[in-house]
């Protein structure tokens, strides 16, 4: 085992200095240069590639180099999809503390990007969980960062050196350097998520539940969905090793066995939430779960893979003749997972016309803002996600209270609630903008912030007041040799005006004949075989 670490660490070393080589020709010329990663997981309109624009690969930096029990920590390249990190730490009994839900969300884009999920209330964004980064500056420099918090954390007094780097890298999409690899921190795995379900009757109901739920020290995970403004759902989730004992011969119980979320045959996660709830609650004082499950652990951690949460959903309202049935979602069972709607997302063209927001909220404001997309959006269901709040300045989303400025620390919550809202916007490109920009308004009017994968409209000079303005993160890259490379609001920005009048493919634009296309590029991609081969899923003691 040590020699094949050692080799695949040797490995490691010559992909990057061959990259610190291109990277540091691309400096001493001045010419800026974008990351190619090889997927995606944003739906923000695809970059045009110019005809100065340099692309740096890092494809093939896509392993886990090694699993140190002793440490519990793991050696990560950055295009590690979040699937293959869980199968690599789960035989040593060992789990990453936030694993994004979609298994083909990568470690790097986890730390460039902003992720968290539904342990974030304990743990926070996935990059708090990472103790250390290698980073190739935009000069070429290859340099090692530790994690400030997980320093400080450890019982290590004194600055560390580049810490300003980290905390500044972390949700800057890859803007101050670009991420080679991750030390990233595990914890004690367990077999079992003991999962249960609790009824909200409204809105409000759900919101204060969820943040109750964060409150009690034995979930080790917390979430929600809304379908309606009189029917919610809270999922809490408990980590334990053992099933609860067979009922004795005499009793008329069944033997609870594990309930499972990735087979063809198997419940898509939100449709299971929703069927356990579909009696009112009677009380609201007891929060009794009306329901209990015991999901094996990777079967949880990837339970809205399927259906990608209800986004695919939205795929049977575009082939309308197509019923959505149990049978229609075994038989097309293939092109419903993550992956491969992705690829048919971008390939439709139907990105463009598809709301695909998350919104982190003040729990103050969240019925408000809820109330807003109700009516002015009408898409259900909701998704709630409670997680600890980043102080500024950060490029991870941070909440403000309406009236209070952003540094204010005294005067802000350090949770937060993430309202993940999907669904289909107006079919127009003018009216679609025009309504994503009114959103926009809405989340900051109401003390909120957007996560950057999706359609983003800022304006430079309101982005950037937004985020503490540019000082800080000028100077960092400027210390850092960032200078040249795009900004984030390069990025991240859609351009307003074009995008309105932007007309699609006459031909893809027709209905099916886009949705066909999307769907051939999925099959192109080959991604379907990714989940059919899947190592985590669930096969019995």
């Amino acid at each position: 085992m040590t020699g094949n670490i050692t080799a695949a660490l040797e490995r490691h070393a010559t992909a990057v200095t061959r990259l610190s080589s291109q990277i540091s020709s691309y400096y001493a010329a001045r010419l800026p240069y974008r990351i190619f990663h090889g997927s995606t997981n944003s739906t923000r309109p695809p970059t045009q590639k110019g005809t100065n624009t340099k692309f740096v690969d890092i494809s093939s930096l896509n392993n886990v180099l090694s699993v140190d029990r002793a440490t519990k920590t793991a050696l990560v390249e950055p295009n590690v999809p979040m699937d293959k990190l869980v199968e690599a730490t789960l035989p040593h009994g060992l789990v990453p503390p936030i694993v994004m839900e979609f298994p083909g969300i990568t470690a790097g884009g986890g730390f460039a990007g902003t992720a968290g999920e539904s342990s974030s209330f304990r743990h926070g964004f996935f990059d708090d969980t990472v103790r250390e980064v290698e980073m190739v500056l935009g000069n070429g420099e290859v340099v090692k960062v530790k994690n400030p918090d997980l320093e400080a954390a450890a019982g290590k007094t004194g600055e560390v050196e580049k810490g300003d780097l980290f905390r500044g890298a972390a949700g800057a999409v890859g803007t101050l350097g670009t991420t080679t690899l991750l030390e990233v921190q595990l914890m004690d795995a367990k077999k079992f998520v003991k999962t249960e379900y609790k009824r909200a009757n409204s809105v409000a109901e759900a919101i204060r539940m969820v943040r109750e739920e964060t409150q009690n020290a034995e979930n080790d995970y917390v979430d929600g969905i809304l379908f309606s403004k009189d029917h919610g759902v809270i999922v809490t989730g408990k980590l334990v090793n053992e099933l609860p004992p067979p009922p004795s011969s005499s009793s008329s119980e069944k033997p609870i066995k594990p309930q499972t979320f990735s087979g063809p045959w198997d419940p898509w996660f939100y449709l299971h939430c929703q069927s356990q709830t579909l009696s009112p609650s009677t009380t609201t004082t007891t929060n009794s779960p009306v329901a209990t499950d015991y999901v094996p652990l990777a079967e949880y951690l990837f339970r809205y893979d399927r259906g990608g949460f209800w986004v695919g959903a939205a795929a049977f309202q575009y082939f309308s003749w197509v019923p959505f049935t149990r049978l229609t979602r075994w038989f097309l069972d293939d092109f419903l997972h993550t992956r491969m709607m992705y690829r048919a997302l971008h390939g439709s063209g139907e990105s463009a016309r598809f709301v695909v927001q998350d919104i982190a909220m003040p729990f103050e404001t969240s019925e408000e803002f809820i109330n807003y997309t109700s009516s002015s959006l009408n898409i259900w269901p909701l998704w709630l996600c409670p997680l600890k709040r980043r102080a500024p300045p950060t490029f991870h989303p941070h909440t403000t209270r309406p009236g209070t400025h952003p540094s204010d620390e005294k005067a802000q919550d350090k949770m937060m609630l993430n309202i993940g809202v999907w669904g289909w916007g107006p079919d127009q490109p003018h009216e679609f903008v025009a309504k994503n920009i009114e959103l926009e308004n809405k989340v900051k009017e109401l003390g909120g912030m957007k996560w950057f994968y999706a359609h983003t409209y800022y304006q430079q000079e309101k982005f950037w007041k937004m985020y503490g303005g540019r000082t800080w993160y000028d100077e960092l890259r400027k210390k850092y040799h960032a200078e040249h490379l795009p900004t984030v609001w390069d990025k991240i920005h859609v351009d307003a005006d074009k995008a309105g009048k932007k007309q699609r493919h006459w031909l893809l634009a027709k209905k099916p004949i886009g949705g066909f296309y999307g769907i051939w590029k999925s099959i192109q991609s080959k991604d379907y075989f990714l989940h059919r081969k899947a190592q985590w899923k669930w096969k019995g003691e």
